[in-house]
């Protein structure tokens, strides 16, 4: 009669593991020449993070400062007592609520309008064959080096006998479509195995259904990197409007803080740095939202630097 061995604790057979697996490597030792380059590198990313940060910092302190402390020599970084009220009196002399209305509107039609078309272009350069693709593709994308200034004038012509100069649909047409919302979709499309869409072929779904049931679901960091990138723009955006937009209630964000400055012979600094903080607070908001999926998209799609 054989004696049955009894089984190895879990203790034991930790220790087993320890002792086949390779010695840990310490990457906590480093020699004193990559100790100092590193920390000389740190230094220089919080030196630049500081000056970066800098003007939306002097920004926000002066919101909250008096109207004659704002530009002071020498600079005061803190106010000397904190004006709360200036944000009370931007909303109250000014036409604040109705300029973000019609920015955030501007900025969700076209952000929703601009992944649309994109990511649709961006699948049939990516995953359908025909004549000429890539040849189209290359002038469709070189149309981002034309600089608007170019064409500003004729576009602002073709609208107008339109008939939708001076209203919002002239914004929303123009930034509709987007070579670069292509050019981002088409490379994360590329980094998509063939083989999905070949198997939804065989299964008898048609180009339109693997967009919208397998290549969308899969390319969420893509998208949410373009959302966020044409958001932004969009909200930013100050040539446009100026352009087209010139009934005051149509105004964006951009323009009304523009116009609270050329209305007033006396400006009112501290107010109009409180429109402007005001101004960021959604773009943060949105960014601070989609960050994760920012930097994924921007790094899937052969972007990142």
């Amino acid at each position: 009669m054989t004696a049955v061995e009894s089984p190895l604790t879990r203790r034991q057979l930790q220790r087993v593991a320890e002792e086949q697996s390779p010695p840990p490597v310490d990457r906590t030792t480093l020699s004193p020449g990559r100790r100092i380059a590193r920390i000389v590198g740190y230094a220089v990313l919080v030196i630049a993070a500081i000056g970066l940060l800098m003007p939306f910092f002097w920004m926000v302190m002066s919101s909250l400062k008096s109207a004659n402390e704002v530009f002071s020599v020498p600079i005061k970084w803190f106010p000397e007592t904190f004006v709360w009220s200036n944000y009370v009196d931007i909303w109250t002399q000014s036409n604040m609520l109705t300029w973000i209305r019609n920015t955030l509107v501007l900025a969700v039609v076209v952000t929703f309008l601009q992944v649309l078309t994109g990511s649709f272009a961006a699948y049939g350069f990516a995953k359908m064959r025909f004549p000429g693709r890539d040849v189209l593709f290359i002038v469709y994308i070189a149309t981002i080096a034309v600089p608007w200034q170019s064409y500003m004038i004729p576009q602002f012509i073709l609208l107008s006998n339109f008939k939708v100069s001076n209203t919002l649909w002239a914004i929303i047409l123009i930034q509709a479509f987007g070579a670069f919302g292509v050019f981002l979709m088409k490379q994360y499309y590329e980094t998509i195995p063939e083989e999905l869409s070949e198997a939804a072929r065989l299964d008898g779904l048609s180009e339109y259904a693997i967009w919208r049931r397998i290549m969308l679901p899969l390319s969420i960091p893509a998208l949410a990197s373009l959302t966020l990138l044409t958001f932004v723009n969009t909200w930013n955006d100050y040539l446009g409007p100026l352009i087209y937009l010139r009934n005051p209630d149509l105004w964006t964000i951009q323009l009304g803080l523009k116009s609270f400055v050329s209305n007033l012979y006396d400006t009112n600094y501290a107010l109009l740095f409180a429109g402007l903080t005001i101004s960021v607070i959604p773009i943060a908001i949105i960014f601070m939202l989609g960050q994760r999926f920012f930097i994924e998209g921007i790094a899937t799609s052969g972007m990142k630097g």
